[in-house]
């Protein structure tokens, strides 16, 4: 680690116990995602379990939790800059806990599908919130990298929920499965309320800044605070907080292109993730080949994605996020021309980097552009707008392919988008951030008051 990275020994120690325990939560958000279509052909074929289930039931089953993220992500965004990044995460984690342990209790289609939703509704709120408090814990320097690790919980929760899948669903069914995504409440609950503490970035946004000294001086993270909360200066316009902040001039039309960065981030991961083991069983593969590509395509993402973050540190996030779509493109064209294995499970990595990977950039990207009044708002519409585009990927995968459209339309289809969200990266402006000044443990001085 570099030293000028860390302001003393506790201040490292308390953001990688903030970065691990978010990391930890967002694993099992990605569980929980990806932990319905690993029961989901148990439950087609025996319906002793939930009832007779259709495939155009399971279709609708799997939205429901989508949608549930979506309102989860708002809400978290309308509340997340009033009530506190502490008290959100710590209130999610339980959430979605509670509904994971709720649904493996579950007796029929109704209750299954009503307990997803509310699920979903936790995953919202703790992915947006997430991004916000990583942001104002981490070291400048380090902050692409550390939301990068800990978004990429979403693609390891899905390799963790198919390799459990794959071992265990035999011995403990599907309800084994997602009691396993409750463990949280007993294992992570505990650890979050003793060594997560709020953010004196916000408590200091909130005026609170005495409470912001203390806890600045007891985990030894900075605080910021702009000179004229320091010094008796004209009073500024109020400050407007969550949602109310997007709309502003300042923040309009950054928002707008943020927010589609998103939608396309989320449309290529969902459309892959749910149709690339059918289009490459299509071209010849069998179910178990087709399912590896799946596997490499989220180990691509994580790999892939730390890279990226780390050059998004030293270079800035915009001109890499915009470099990892057309990468994207360039990968999903490569998929097109019949290469030999080795080639096309690399260029399947590569399309994980570019679009599961990218993903994951876009929400540090968006931690880092909004300032503190506006962050938990900021990243909750881009994770909530953006799950449109986790909903509509899926249907156009489905409509191509029920449609008879080739692999390689599909492809060209997807790099096209790719190369929009490339497009509506390299149109953010980022607005200028007004000067501030470094809290200290010290006390302020009468001149300062």
């Amino acid at each position: 680690m570099n030293s000028s990275t860390w302001t003393s020994p506790e201040h490292r120690r308390s953001v990688l116990w903030i970065v691990t325990l978010a990391a930890v939560a967002i694993v099992f958000d990605g569980y929980d995602l990806v932990v319905y279509g690993t029961v989901l052909p148990t439950l087609l074929d025996d319906p002793g379990q939930l009832g007779e289930l259709t495939p155009a039931t399971a279709g609708a089953l799997g939205s429901y939790a989508l949608i549930g993220v979506m309102i989860g992500a708002l809400a978290a965004g309308a509340f997340g800059d009033r009530v506190g990044r502490r008290r959100m995460m710590l209130v999610n984690i339980v959430w979605f806990s509670v509904g994971m342990a709720a649904t493996a209790l579950a007796t029929d289609l109704v209750s299954f599908g009503i307990l997803r939703f509310l699920t979903g509704i936790g995953i919202g709120g703790l992915v947006a919130t997430a991004g916000a408090m990583v942001a104002e814990f981490a070291p400048a320097a380090k902050r692409n990298l550390f939301n990068a690790i800990v978004y990429s919980g979403v693609p390891a929760g899905g390799v963790l929920a198919s390799v459990l899948a794959m071992l265990f669903v035999d011995q403990i069914g599907w309800r084994g499965l997602f009691w396993i995504g409750a463990l949280p409440l007993v294992t992570l609950l505990p650890l979050a309320v003793l060594k997560m503490p709020e953010s004196p970035q916000w408590l200091a946004a909130r005026g609170r800044y005495e409470e912001a000294r203390e806890i600045s001086t007891h985990t030894g993270i900075p605080v910021d605070l702009r000179t004229r909360h320091l010094r008796q200066e004209p009073a500024p316009a109020p400050v407007k907080l969550g949602f109310a902040a997007l709309v502003t001039r300042r923040f309009a039309v950054p928002t707008l292109l943020l927010g589609t960065m998103s939608f396309v981030g989320l449309l290529l991961t969902y459309g892959l993730n749910t149709w690339l083991p059918q289009i490459m069983e299509a071209n010849g593969f069998d179910a178990k080949g087709s399912l590896s590509f799946l596997l490499v395509l989220n180990g691509g993402a994580i790999v892939g994605g730390l890279i990226a973050a780390r050059l998004a540190d030293q270079r800035g996030p915009q001109q890499v996020v915009a470099t990892s779509f057309c990468l994207a493109t360039f990968a999903l064209v490569c998929l097109t021309f019949g290469l030999p294995l080795p080639i096309l499970l690399v260029a399947v990595a590569v399309a994980g980097t570019g679009t599961i990977g990218t993903q994951v950039l876009i929400y540090g990207f968006v931690s880092n552009f909004y300032p503190t009044e506006a962050r938990g708002a900021g990243v909750a519409w881009c994770a909530g707008f953006g799950r449109l585009g986790g909903i509509v990927g899926p249907i156009i995968g489905g409509l191509l392919i029920g449609a008879g459209v080739s692999s390689g339309t599909a492809f060209y289809l997807f790099g096209g988008i790719a190369l929009a969200g490339a497009a509506a990266t390299l149109m953010v402006v980022t607005p200028k951030v007004a000067p501030a000044i470094p809290i200290t443990s010290a006390p302020l001085a009468a001149t300062d008051l």
